[in-house]
């Protein structure tokens, strides 16, 4: 009974093992990768995101040296009268020292490093939106090249079929053999252009891989190219979107923060530090009086000060330096703005314009055109219509399909572009 069981269960278990290794789509849908996982793998791959992101290093080591406090000074000086005939005579100094900042300069050395940090936190998720944005157009890009090459194995099929059809009229004696001929170039003209098509899927898997840092056997995507995806913003809603979004706004207003800042410590800097330090010492002298000689020690203890005269320098290059880096990060803060404005109404225009082409294409016109084809191939087949009819209905199916596809990724295109320059999600997809 219990060896029954035990084939049962064997049985069972190669039948669940069978019907799994049988639908191998499921293992295609599992794994095939999404946009957003895409996107995912380009941010933790990407070798210039690496690289900037080892820079916060840097950063924090800069801010831990603008808050680190002088170092005391040990000074130590011994004397002696040996080599000038007065040995019994000499001197013993010991002192220490410190040095203090004055004008609030550790401050606002720490507001700087704050400052330079928050700019490089604003390059990084700058570089991170323009990374965005690649992905996303070699995702689309790749999309369309593969729905080429599905249509190029449409136009196959179709001068296949045609093929077969013209054997089969010729053998029955209803066409000459030029019609076989003909259908046979037919042929070999959409087996070229699907190379054509092949060649472009590659040519945009390798840019894929180049930017997500997978290898080909992982590089397999979902999706395909739709008019499903709807914008609603207005041109003022993106204007304001985009303002209040760019990282790259927010870094050209931080570079303003930080020139601020710098004009601050730069002001400090030409207030002198005050060093104090305390003194001791021991000295010894001897005297001879009648020919007896006597010996006097003294101890000393003393407090020194000392501070540098701002007679010559009083920091007027930094100061200059650093007025004139606040105004610079102010102008280009306003140019950035206007040329933020101009970009999005650009990508705006792009977009109502590639959403207009799409929509003369209409929802019926590809239907139509495959049965305008099947009508056409049927009539042929009937001996009704020519082979140069049909080669034109299949002409015209193939060229609009192409068009359309054009079309699709376009429209893609222009709002990826808008997304990108709102630094923003319009369409429930990924920033």
């Amino acid at each position: 009974m219990e060896s029954t069981k035990s084939a049962w269960g064997v049985l069972s278990l190669l039948y669940v093992i069978t019907a799994l290794f049988s639908c191998p789509s499921v293992f295609a849908r599992e794994s095939a990768l999404s946009l957003s996982q895409l996107i995912d793998y380009s941010l933790q791959n990407s070798g210039e995101l690496k690289a900037l992101r080892e820079e916060k290093g840097i950063k924090d080591a800069a801010r831990i040296r603008a808050g680190i406090l002088p170092n005391p000074t040990l000074e130590f000086e011994v004397k002696s009268g040996a080599l000038t005939g007065s040995k019994n005579e000499s001197s013993l100094g010991l002192g220490i020292s410190q040095e203090f900042v004055l004008g609030g300069k550790r401050d606002k050395r720490l507001a700087l490093a704050e400052r330079e940090l928050e700019v490089y936190r604003w390059q990084l998720t700058d570089r991170e939106r323009l990374l965005r944005g690649e992905v996303k157009n070699a995702y689309f890009d790749l999309l369309l090249a593969t729905e080429r090459l599905e249509l190029a194995d449409r136009s196959m099929a179709l001068n296949r079929q045609l093929l077969d059809v013209t054997r089969a009229r010729l053998a029955a004696g209803d066409i000459p053999e030029l019609e076989m001929n003909l259908a046979k170039v037919e042929l070999g003209r959409s087996e070229l252009t699907r190379i054509e098509a092949l060649k472009g899927v590659q040519q945009s898997q390798s840019r894929l891989l180049v930017l997500t840092g997978l290898t080909d056997s992982q590089a397999v995507i979902s999706g395909k190219l739709d008019s499903s995806t709807k914008m609603q913003k207005t041109p003022t809603e993106l204007k304001q979107i985009a303002l209040s979004s760019r990282p790259d706004i927010k870094l050209l207003e931080s570079e303003k923060r930080r020139g601020e800042a710098d004009m601050l410590l730069a002001d400090a800097e030409g207030v002198p530090n005050l060093t104090a330090g305390l003194l001791f010492s021991r000295d010894a002298t001897s005297m001879e009086i009648g020919g007896v000689e006597g010996k006097d020690t003294a101890y000393t203890v003393g407090v020194r000060l000392s501070m540098p005269i701002p007679v010559f320098d009083r920091n007027q290059a930094s100061i200059q330096e650093a007025s004139a880096r606040k105004s610079s990060s102010e102008i280009r803060l306003r140019s950035a703005v206007r040329s933020i404005e101009q970009e999005t109404e650009g990508a705006y225009r792009s977009y109502q314009s590639a959403t207009s082409v799409l929509s003369l294409y209409g929802s019926d016109i590809i239907p139509q055109l495959e049965e305008n084809l099947k009508l056409t191939q049927e009539a042929y087949r009937l001996g009704e219509v020519g082979i140069l009819s049909l080669f034109q209905e299949q002409k015209k199916f193939i060229e609009v399909s192409e068009g359309y596809l054009t079309a699709l990724h376009d429209r893609q295109a222009a709002l990826v572009r808008l997304e990108s320059v709102t630094a923003s999600e319009l369409t429930g997809g990924i920033k």
